[in-house]
């Protein structure tokens, strides 16, 4: 299955919104199976951006997110931005740049280049 980065970043989102702050979020992304979601549920939680539960058992496989990560959240507020996050897509495809940590550093460049364009200067 391959990783669909539209929706990493919209669990993210969900997970970020969802309002109970305890027990596993319900993720309902459309178009997406929920195979699909479990898996890149299991793939952010391995890459640190959510805590996740494994409940796969003899009727399918299911991992659950619990809630985001200090990295999830540092993360998602790199690209919650839309021009960011196209930009950010654009640069990926064009390199054929496809790691989650690569997104991370190509959103946090265009991050920095808005701060800048609005007379934001980080060290």
């Amino acid at each position: 299955m391959k990783r669909d980065k539209d929706l990493v970043r919209e669990i993210l989102l969900q997970v970020e919104a969802y309002p109970h702050p305890r027990g596993w979020v319900e993720l309902n992304v459309s178009g997406h199976s929920a195979k699909e979601i479990a898996h890149h549920v299991e793939l952010l939680d391995e890459a640190g951006f959510v805590e996740a539960d494994d409940l796969t058992d003899t009727s399918g496989y299911d991992w659950r997110a619990k809630r985001l990560t200090y990295e999830g959240h540092e993360f998602l507020d790199t690209v919650r931005d839309g021009d960011v996050w196209r930009l950010t897509k654009e640069t990926a495809k064009e390199t054929g740049v496809a790691s989650i940590q690569a997104l991370f550093e190509i959103a946090k460049s265009y991050a920095k280049q808005k701060l800048i364009e609005h007379g934001i200067h980080l060290p």
